[in-house]
């Protein structure tokens, strides 16, 4: 068998929480990646903080596993939209996609997504059912959805005649009948070299690779992975890299050469033409770049991403209590890391705007915007945030065009009223209602981006935490019109120092608290919400004032109401135009964009007029 013949690559494309990562996990312990003793975390592929705090998959990660002589090298995506770039990339540089669907919850959103770019490119997927065991799974008529989805996708007829399995990965098992028999996951590992074609790669040819992700090692330096195209990688061996247009880069040696075991990249002497590989070596090549041969003159050509639909300002943070809790403060090192990030991450872009020490950057959601800036902080960085905005398009005819999202809302059908009649006044138009069973609801909407900024907290709020809410980016339309705005108004520290709690129990019945008793505050700083629609100018540092007379009655307790405390989402959400959110590694602030009132003044009556 020749080595192309022993080979598989393969991604796991889903829906977020649709069971990718835990049967990746399965895949590894029965294909005897892991030894019999040895310790491994339950979503082993989930290895950021961030990953395994909010039980998603963010970056694509590869593996590999060995079942009968033949190596699988696995493609783990993640199952967001904000995070789809890397889904993009990944399918190009695979022959197969194993397709997860939720045995109860059937096809969502992001199962239509990543299923369409992988039929595109040509792909024939394994339908795979995963989660047959729930109490309320509704296998058949999951299936028959799924098949109506391929042929909405216009599907050619080999994709539409795509082999299907039934599984649980939490519990390690896959097989062709729902029924069982429930023994391991061989029939999976069967299914994928019986039906996913070995690389058509040419081996006899010059050495060539498509960068599709990258990433920094503190010994390798910059790593670079990706399938080789044709030719053969060895160590030492002279390459260099060119950009889309053709321009050389850069040239270079590969250093280090390393082929995917298990969870470990392990250093080889030599890969194949279909191998995925990483390479480490150049300093300047970035994703969707070739690395080849240096008689090499056309580079490979790349998938076309989907550009960004949101965008934020990042910029120092300038409040007075910066650079108390970080140590990456100054706008230089903020520009470097960002675009550091950009490398990395086609799904990102940043650039430099008018403002002295701001930046602009665009992404394709609330969601990968914020990781990215929680990613920062942790690292020690301050910043500056302001509020999300939509990034307009102008149509053919000169038209202002927005982007709008398909949403679709799992909920009780007790909430369908109230999401129904917030999302109209929303300007989103429902396109579906039906009942799914056990009281719930499913509503299909498709509502402006900009309309669902903010949304989801008051969403978790309308449904008692009981309602779930999936987006993805659906189209550009014209621009639907103005929206209402935030009824609030916020509560404005007119003073600096340490607040107390007798000034806070004064200001509570104007409106719900950010901040309690103790903490620092700063002129300029919204501590909290005004519950009538202006801004309110309060000093929370009042005390009570001591005098010698005892008073003739008992004193007044002070209870302070608990402060509603700001996530890094929530303060995104709700910070309004005018508004920044402070970011450090140890607080999230919000602020008014300019600190002196006077200046706010000024400010306000510019806009007015």
């Amino acid at each position: 068998m020749s080595s192309q013949q022993s080979l598989r690559n393969i991604a796991i494309i889903a829906h977020v929480d649709h069971g990718k990562t835990t049967l990746v996990d399965g895949l590894l312990r029965q294909s005897g990646s892991f030894r019999e003793n040895q310790a491994v975390a339950e979503r082993a592929m989930d290895s950021n903080d961030l990953e395994r705090e909010r039980g998603i998959t963010i970056l694509a990660k590869c593996t590999s596993v060995d079942w009968g002589g033949i190596r699988i090298n696995i493609v783990d995506t993640p199952g967001h939209a904000d995070f789809g770039g890397e889904v993009e990339r990944i399918l190009s540089m695979v022959d197969g996609v194993v397709l997860l669907v939720d045995a109860s919850e059937g096809p969502m959103p992001q199962t239509k997504f990543v299923l369409a770019k992988a039929l595109k490119l040509g792909l024939r997927p394994i339908v795979l059912i995963n989660k047959v065991d729930r109490p309320d799974e509704r296998t058949n008529e999951v299936l028959d959805e799924v098949f109506d989805l391929f042929a909405a996708l216009d599907a050619n007829e080999d994709q539409l005649d795509f082999p299907t399995l039934y599984a649980s990965g939490r519990q390690g098992w896959a097989a062709d009948d729902q029924h069982g028999p429930k023994d391991n996951l061989d029939p999976l590992f069967q299914k994928i070299i019986d039906h996913v074609p070995a690389p058509t790669a040419v081996s006899d040819g010059p050495f060539t690779m498509l960068v599709t992700t990258l990433e920094s090692d503190p010994y390798l330096g910059r790593i670079l992975t990706g399938k080789i195209e044709s030719g053969v990688a060895k160590r030492n061996m002279p390459i260099v890299s060119l950009h889309l247009n053709g321009d050389k880069i850069e040239e270079g040696r590969v250093t280090k050469l390393l082929s995917f075991r298990g969870l470990e990249r392990v250093p080889v002497e030599e890969a194949q033409a279909g191998d995925i590989i990483a390479i480490a070596g150049l300093t300047k090549t970035t994703v969707a770049d070739t690395i080849c041969d240096p008689l090499v003159k056309e580079p490979i050509a790349s998938q076309r991403i989907d550009p960004p639909t949101l965008s934020m300002a990042l910029s120092i943070n300038d409040s007075p209590l910066a650079g108390q809790e970080g140590d990456k403060v100054t706008s230089r090192m903020i520009r470097e890391r960002l675009m550091r990030e950009a490398e990395g991450n086609v799904a990102i872009r940043v650039t430099d705007t008018n403002e002295a020490n701001t930046y602009e950057v665009a992404g394709r959601g609330e969601l990968q915007l914020g990781v990215l800036i929680e990613t920062m902080r942790r690292e020690g960085y301050e910043l500056a945030v302001g509020r999300p905005r939509v990034i307009f398009k102008e149509g053919e005819n000169g038209e202002r065009l927005e982007p709008i999202e398909e949403v679709v809302i799992d909920v009780d059908a007790e909430y369908s009223g109230i999401v129904v009649e917030k999302l109209g006044a929303r300007k989103g138009e429902m396109v579906e209602m039906r009942p799914t069973g056990a009281g719930k609801n499913r509503l299909r909407f498709l509502a402006p981006t900009r309309a669902l900024i903010g949304y989801h907290n008051e969403f978790m709020t309308d449904t008692r935490g009981t309602g779930v809410l999936y987006r993805i980016f659906h189209d550009y339309v014209p621009y639907k019109g103005a929206l209402e705005q935030r009824r609030s108004g916020s509560m404005i520290s007119m003073a600096s120092g340490v607040s107390v709690s007798y000034g806070l129990w004064y200001l509570q019945e104007r409106g719900p608290l950010f901040i309690g008793g103790g903490e620092k505050v700063y002129s300029g700083m919204v501590i909290g919400e005004h519950a009538r629609g202006s801004d309110l100018e309060v000093n929370p540092l009042k005390s009570k004032q001591l005098t010698n007379m005892r008073a003739s009655g008992k004193d007044e307790a002070v209870t302070l109401i608990p402060p509603i405390r700001m996530t890094l989402e929530k303060a995104l959400s709700y910070v309004a135009e005018d508004e920044l959110v402070e970011v450090t590694p140890q607080s999230i602030r919000l602020r008014k964009r300019h600190l002196d009132s006077n200046e706010r003044k000024r400010n306000s009556r510019k806009a007015a007029e």
